[in-house]
């Protein structure tokens, strides 16, 4: 699991690294590069935030369904016959 997580945040950081390196590099005036690097990252922030969101969700939906109180059916008392 922590191989998988570690590779997976490689992967995000080394294509944010990179994309800012491309457009860093590629030919366009400063202020629409600084303009695109600034929609691009309230972009990702608004994802990750939403992503984020949503897992909360699920994880509270989860902690409710785990706290609810359980039916226990317990055997009849000795004596009596079921039926």
């Amino acid at each position: 699991m922590r191989k998988v997580f570690g590779f997976t945040l490689g992967a995000l950081v080394g294509g944010l690294i990179g994309g800012v390196l491309a457009l860093l590099l590629a030919p366009a005036s400063g202020e629409q590069l600084r303009g695109e690097i600034r929609q691009r990252g309230a972009s990702f922030s608004a994802e990750v935030q939403n992503a984020a969101a949503t897992r909360r969700a699920e994880l509270e939906a989860r902690l409710a369904q785990l706290r609810a109180p359980r039916s226990i059916n317990l055997p009849p008392e000795s004596g009596e016959q079921p039926q």
